[in-house]
């Protein structure tokens, strides 16, 4: 009796606590050609007349109370960054979200405002996947993705240099395209692999040439501001930023906490192990504190999710999913493990505000979800992500050493 009359107290109890929160509903709408669709193929594809339309296509949403989000960017204490620039048709998020993030991070120390080369790096990563993909014969992760931590190391393998001598597009296009060139540089990896034909050399000299066909050849040397550098020397003589001063904050349980451990992403081609793992509470924790201290940082996770909404530029998690109160370590990793968490997308995360005892994050974001709204808004770019998106969804975030010092000592005991 005595175990029955508790299982009904809990169960009152857990009632109390969903009915607390107010029960979400859902719908399926139609997904509408958007900024992809309209702009960025329009772009890359105006010389295919053969080009078919695409179907239309259902979405299964959270119904979102707009009037219950801060959906504008006035809302938000906000930190200098460069407005918004699309990644076009490339999976090369994880570039253009970091690279934000570190000209932020120019202005923050230096009060200097420099647009970086996104696909400077990209070029480098690709040549490091290919030289990787031979050591390993072939066993080696070889895809458009990476994750934030990827621009630092190529940063301190190559340098970095501006966009303005570097920006890898074609003449008159707008937006980047990157399939053509992937499928012809996964082909002949493939070929290699199927050949036997291990000579480091030969490959990367072919990469190069692949890369070069389609993006153009980085320059060796080139004058900024009435001044040579190579890309090593722009980095160390004018963007001044050390590479080793950004770390990766990462919270998953199936690791040990407080130790430095492997993200296992398909995207963390090289098997990074400099993740410091974090317990969740910590994690947004530091985040909290960060942001309120005129930091910024790139965060990656989920955003397939039916409270991710590309109407609303919202990114909410739904009652009918877990009420807020259960959102912890184990949901986190639950949804980890089973895949419904999963390593999409890296965005910069630029801004706060507080509504009804709740932070929300304002994100910038190189994506097309994100532009399905009128190009002159100040909104155009950004979504507004809740403290429980991020405390669920996002896995993690690229942050200076210095907004976490004291997080760092626990490491060092």
């Amino acid at each position: 009796m005595k175990t029955k009359v508790l299982s009904i107290l809990f169960i009152l109890g857990l009632a109390g606590i969903v009915s607390a929160q107010n029960q979400d509903k859902s719908e399926f709408i139609n997904v509408e050609p958007g900024f992809y669709i309209k702009s960025i193929l329009k772009d890359v594809n105006a010389a295919n007349e053969n080009l078919k339309p695409q179907e239309q296509r259902k979405s299964f949403q959270m119904v979102q109370d707009i009037s219950k989000i801060p959906n504008k960017v006035a809302d938000y204490k906000k930190w200098w960054s460069f407005p918004p620039v699309s990644q076009g048709n490339t999976n090369t998020c994880w570039c253009f979200s970091t690279t934000s993030y570190l000209e932020s991070e120019v202005k923050r120390i230096y009060n200097k405002e420099i647009r970086l080369s996104e696909m400077y790096t990209v070029y480098c990563e690709y040549l490091e996947k290919a030289r990787r993909y031979v050591s390993e014969r072939g066993n080696s992760e070889f895809g458009e993705g990476s994750e934030g931590n990827a621009v630092t190391r190529m940063y301190k393998m190559y340098g970095c240099m501006p966009l303005s001598v570097y920006s890898a597009l074609p003449v008159g296009r707008k937006y980047h395209t990157h399939e053509a060139m992937f499928n012809e540089l996964k082909s002949y990896l493939e070929s290699v692999k199927s050949s036997n034909a291990w000579n480091e050399d030969w490959v990367i000299s072919t990469v190069k040439s692949i890369l070069n066909k389609y993006m153009g050849e980085p320059p060796v040397k080139f004058t900024y501001e009435g001044k040579e550098y190579t890309p090593a020397t722009f980095l160390k003589d004018y963007v001044k930023l050390n590479p080793d001063d950004y770390i990766e904050i990462l919270s998953y349980k199936q690791e040990p906490y407080w130790q430095q451990v492997e993200y296992k992403v398909s995207d963390n081609w090289w098997h990074s192990k400099d993740y410091y793992n974090v317990p969740l509470d910590v994690y947004m924790d530091i985040i909290k504190k960060a942001v309120r201290s005129g930091y910024t940082m790139s965060i990656g996770g989920d955003v397939s999710e039916p409270g991710f909404s590309r109407t609303t530029q919202a990114a909410m998690i739904p009652s009918f999913d877990i009420p807020s109160a259960y959102i912890n370590e184990d949901a986190r990793q639950f949804r980890f493990t089973n895949e419904t968490t999963t390593d999409d997308h890296g965005v910069h995360l630029v801004g706060y505000c507080e509504r009804d005892g709740k932070d929300w994050y304002l994100i910038k974001d190189s994506g097309s979800g994100s532009r399905n709204n009128d190009p002159n808004a100040p909104e155009f770019g950004y979504y507004f992500f809740h403290e429980d998106y991020v405390k669920l969804k996002m896995m993690g975030f690229t942050i200076h050493k210095d907004a976490v010092k004291d997080i760092l000592e626990k490491f060092k005991k």
